[in-house]
């Protein structure tokens, strides 16, 4: 079974090959088939944000039955998705937990945008905006550079609640698990922790 450690080592050197344009794993039916004979056994799970500009197994360079992906928009929690991480991580006995936000997320933009005055958006969008608003708050709304800082105060606040999560928490502090941060350059494909 992998460490924490060494499943983020395998999702950072995955994302350098995706950046230095040589990755290893394509999306083959082949690998497909192949990952599909027999049991699953993934070794992250990657929460991350429905923008099509961050597609987490290309950017990782991971194959198929490697890593379980949850999106949603500006990688927001809520039953569905904390339900889908303890499964995997208790069932499935992943190790890993990434968080991962990205520059420009419209999903964050839209809480920004709320808090200014801007409109407010329908019934569900705006359950979505009211869950980014307190990482938009911290960041100060007003600042010129809210959307950067409350992108990562955002990341931070989602990590700190899987991490204090009633059936993750003792693994964290067991140390057979680990949720981290993280962020991913548009411009560049590079992700970055923190």
């Amino acid at each position: 079974m992998r460490t924490p450690r060494a499943a983020l080592a395998d999702l950072l050197t995955g994302n350098r090959r995706f950046v230095s344009g040589q990755p290893i794993h394509g999306h083959d039916v082949t690998a497909a088939a192949a990952s599909a004979s027999g049991d699953q056994q993934p070794y992250a799970v990657l929460l991350g944000c429905i923008d099509s500009r961050v597609p987490l197994e290309a950017i990782f360079d991971q194959t198929f039955g490697s890593i379980c992906v949850i999106r949603t928009g500006g990688h927001v929690l809520d039953r569905v998705v904390r339900g889908s991480i303890e499964y995997v991580v208790g069932q499935l006995g992943v190790p890993l937990v990434m968080v991962l936000g990205h520059e420009r997320c419209g999903a964050v933009t839209a809480a920004v945008d709320a808090l200014r005055g801007g409109p407010r958006p329908g019934p569900d969008l705006a359950w979505l905006v009211d869950e980014i608003t307190p990482a938009v708050v911290e960041a100060g709304p007003d600042d010129p550079r809210v959307l950067p800082v409350a992108i990562r105060r955002h990341v931070s606040r989602t990590v700190a609640a899987l991490r204090a999560d009633p059936l993750l928490a003792a693994p964290v502090a067991a140390g057979r698990v680990d949720v981290v941060g993280a962020l991913y350059d548009l411009a560049t494909g590079e992700v970055t922790l923190g």
